[in-house]
């Protein structure tokens, strides 16, 4: 295989995973927020959007 064979596969690969993970994303951030935000509310936890916010951010960095 020459370079650029291998160049259009690698282009071909990336496309297609960016279209399945575009297509299998659960859902959007802001819609993630919010449930969030409902979930804790229905437990009885009254928190503001900028806690919300916080505490994505700080899941994100321990998943990370």
């Amino acid at each position: 295989m020459n370079n650029l064979s291998i160049l259009y596969a690698f282009i071909g690969g990336a496309l297609i995973g960016g279209a399945a993970a575009v297509l299998l994303a659960p859902e959007k951030g802001t819609d993630l927020r919010r449930k969030i935000k409902e979930a804790l509310q229905k437990k009885g936890i009254i928190c503001t959007q900028s806690e919300i916010d916080a505490l994505v951010e700080q899941l994100t960095a321990d998943i990370d």
